[in-house]
């Protein structure tokens, strides 16, 4: 059965947000960013019909909408270089649950604050594949570069996050074994 376009959007809402709030930095500008791209992606006229070129499309139609919205929104005081375009310095935030010194939170934390400290490059890279799922393929389409200029990219950019972790007085740690399966 063939899905209704705002099915095929949910899909992806969950995984469209991640890569919005590694863009923006900010939740409630991640927010506005996958509004706008479900509106774009269910008025558009015409979408890709094959999954993976469909999922591709809907994180190029937000990465695009991020980028517009840096134009208009001049009145950012930090930027940097995003492959010839502005893009705001991300915003370290404190977590507020960090009194409970869950070892998963500690990880999530530690791995936050390692991203944000990534060139912009390397952590949209690690947005798309490892926080995304997206394919390497997906990936190169999203961003309109070869596969292997991605495979190139996420190699880097996880040496650079490992880099950044091994600096920390925070040690990630391995994820504790549950009574189910690996996830």
């Amino acid at each position: 059965m063939h899905k209704t376009g705002s099915h095929r959007l949910e899909a992806y809402l969950d995984r469209l947000f991640g890569f919005a709030v590694s863009l923006a930095g900010d939740r409630e500008m991640a927010r506005d960013l996958v509004q706008d791209c479900a509106v774009k992606a269910l008025s558009a006229r015409r979408v890709p019909r094959d999954e993976p070129a469909y999922r591709a499309w809907l994180f190029r139609v937000l990465r695009n909408g991020f980028i517009d919205s840096l134009r208009r929104d001049r009145r950012r005081p930090e930027t940097v270089e995003l492959d010839g375009e502005e893009a705001p310095l991300p915003q370290v935030r404190e977590e507020a649950a960090l009194w409970r010194c869950d070892q998963e939170l500690v990880n999530r934390i530690a791995v936050k604050l390692a991203m944000d400290r990534l060139n912009d490059r390397d952590r949209e890279i690690i947005a798309l594949i490892d926080v995304a799922g997206l394919t390497y393929g997906e990936a190169a389409q999203v961003l309109a570069i070869p596969v292997g200029t991605v495979m190139s990219r996420i190699s880097r950019a996880r040496h650079a996050l490992l880099a950044v972790l091994g600096e920390s007085n925070v040690r990630v740690l391995p994820r504790r074994a549950s009574g189910g399966s690996a996830s």
